[in-house]
This record gives structure tokens, sequence and C-alpha cells, in this order.
């Protein structure tokens, strides 16, 4: 337990904020503490090692990081902006001059089915997210994804 004279500065700096999750007002607990939850967190990190070990995590982070520069790469062909350096597994992207339609293009993609991505702000311009993270994911997967919103792009004519 701690005892803060300043809880408001203890709350600036945990605070948990993103497009994504809605800002309620006043303290919520999940930003109070430095996790969302202290039921079982450490269950995403003991599960792979425990199932792949050492070798086949180190694998498995380095496909999913691999996916994203595929991602990357693909998503620019289109006439993408990447947003951030892809060194890990998230790609962040947007269509400049059309960042106000990247929700709908978010949106259409999800309602084909083909793949999921999510919304967010980076530096104040509206963008895409995507996070490859399942150990099922492969290149057909990351192929079909970026056809999937080529035609998204092309049907919201936003290139």
């Amino acid at each position: 337990m701690a005892v803060c004279a300043h809880p408001e500065e203890v709350k600036n700096l945990l605070a948990f904020d993103a497009p994504y999750v809605p800002n309620i007002s006043g303290l919520p607990q999940k930003d109070m503490v430095l996790e969302l939850s202290r039921a079982a967190r450490g269950i995403e990190v003991w599960a792979p090692l425990h199932s792949l070990e050492r070798k086949g995590t180190a694998e498995l982070i380095e496909r999913c990081c691999e996916h994203a520069q595929t991602f990357a790469q693909g998503l620019e062909a289109q006439g993408f902006t990447i947003l951030n350096e892809v060194v890990q597994n998230q790609v962040v992207a947007t269509i400049d001059g059309h960042e106000e339609h990247m929700v709908a293009l978010a949106k259409h993609v999800q309602i084909s089915g083909e793949c999921w991505f999510g919304n967010t702000v980076w530096q104040g311009r509206k963008a895409i997210r995507i996070s490859v993270s399942n150990w099922q994911t492969n290149g057909d997967d990351v192929r079909r994804s970026l056809a999937a919103i080529e035609s998204a792009v092309r049907e919201l004519a936003l290139v």
C-alpha cells in the first residue's frame, strides 16, 4: 500500500488512456495501480514459455514481428503511410488526406471477416493499428488480410 500526498499526479503518471478505451470520470482503480488486473497477470508469459520453451517462444515472437514487417510493406505498397517504426509486432498506418476514413476502413474489413484490427490516434493522426500476436497467424493470413484491406480501400475510394 502506498500513501500519496498528490493522488492526481499518481493518476496522471499511471493513467491508461487510448482512443479505443473510454475515459470514465473519476479515479478508476485501473488508473491507480501499475497493472490492469492483479489476477493471473503472469499467465500470458508463463503459458508460451511452458509449452514452447525458450527457443519456441523466441521463434513465435520473431515470426509475429516478421508478419508485422510484411504488413507494413504491403500497406505502404497500397499507398498507406506507416507512422511507427515497425520493430515489434505492431503497425500503425494511415492514408494521407483520408485520415477521417480510417474508422470506416477498419469496419469494412472487420465486416468482411478476413481480419480484425483497430483504430487509434498516433501523434494526433487518425490511423489503423494492426497487432500480430496469434501463434496461428501465417504468411497466407497476412496476404489475405492485405488483399481485404486493398479491396476496402478501393471500395471506399481512398486512393
